[in-house]
């Protein structure tokens, strides 16, 4: 594929900076995304939706009162992902560890309603990870949270299973959000890279040493920040990165940074490409249809600076959604 660029420019590192074009990318073909097959493996969630009217405060407190009209129930978390890759028309699989409650079955009813082939784990000693939203004229008045961590039996049986799995699937994507189901990744990682499959890593946390040998990271700026500290310039952000990839052996780090775009490190060049220009409505599961379709591209064989354009312009469409939300192939690749 021929592709225009801006003009190139260097950092104090001399890496080359490439600035992508989004239009050059806006029509490309759309790649056989139904040949991909991917492993999802993380924090399982279920996202609850309340959608009410809010007409007054509370006489008990100053706050406002809402009136629930509307419920609605969506995956969320490493399902998220899942579901973002189901929605581009990837083989999607989801492991990952939920309770033997009421939840969890809502959880698995709803990846059957997805097409995602479900390998999850009912631990009875927990609750399924729920995050309640409650939403009056449009916006999130309050988050509620329930989770627990799962126990280690159910850890180590998860960690077998995987690696029965891996001869399966052909990209391998862990979305850590820091509820335990990731402990034993750093072995995952491994195991998954010395079969050949390309890995990919949602990560969360103080510490990124157990994703070392990914193909790939991709943090978003507070989470970058929290590993290396604060930059001052494009080309200090830059040293910084780059340190960070080389020394967790990474074949490149994406860094998502909002309004700004996407840049993506790799040992040969810096690739960034603008965010699209559209009313922010819902941030939430942003970062899940980001490394999802990501992902589902470099699967395909698409190129790294066609999969980070893709990527992008799918993280812009989902910005527009309320809620954890999805992007489908037709809105990737209209026509």
């Amino acid at each position: 594929m021929t592709t225009t660029t801006t003009t190139t420019t260097t950092t104090t590192t001399t890496t080359p900076i490439r600035l992508l074009d989004r239009a050059d990318y806006l029509h490309a073909a759309a790649p056989r995304l139904d040949d991909v097959r991917m492993l999802v493996v993380g924090d399982v969630m279920l996202d609850r939706y309340w959608f009410g009217e809010v007409s007054r405060i509370s006489p008990e407190a100053p706050v406002p009162v809402v009136r629930i009209e509307r419920r609605e129930e969506r995956l969320g978390g490493a399902a998220n992902v899942a579901r973002n890759a189901a929605a581009l028309g990837a083989h999607s699989g989801l492991l990952g560890v939920v309770g033997a409650d009421e939840a969890g079955t809502r959880v698995e009813t709803l990846l059957r309603d997805s097409s995602i082939h479900s390998y999850l784990k009912r631990d009875e000693a927990i609750s399924t990870i729920i995050k309640l939203r409650v939403i009056g004229r449009q916006q999130q008045m309050v988050r509620i949270d329930f989770e627990d961590a799962p126990t280690e039996t159910v850890l180590r049986d998860k960690l077998t299973q995987f690696k029965a799995l891996l001869p399966d699937y052909d990209v391998l994507v862990f979305s850590d959000y820091n509820k335990g189901s990731l402990v034993n990744v750093a072995e995952m990682i491994r195991a998954a890279r010395a079969a050949g499959k390309v890995v990919m890593v949602d990560p969360k946390g103080d510490d990124f040493s157990p994703y070392a040998g990914a193909s790939m990271l991709t943090p978003n700026k507070s989470e970058l920040r929290r590993i290396v500290g604060n930059w001052k310039s494009e080309a200090q952000l830059t040293d910084k990165a780059q340190a960070l990839r080389a020394e967790l052996g990474l074949d490149s780090l994406l860094l998502t940074r909002s309004e700004e775009g996407m840049s993506l490190y790799t040992a040969n060049e810096v690739l960034h490409v603008n965010a699209d220009a559209r009313e922010v409505y819902d941030v939430s599961g942003a970062g899940d249809t980001v490394i999802a379709t990501m992902a589902a591209m470099l699967g395909a064989g698409a190129a790294l600076d066609v999969a980070l354009a893709t990527a992008n312009r799918a993280g812009g469409i989902v910005v527009g959604k309320l809620g954890t939300a999805t992007v489908t192939r037709g809105e990737l690749f209209p026509g």
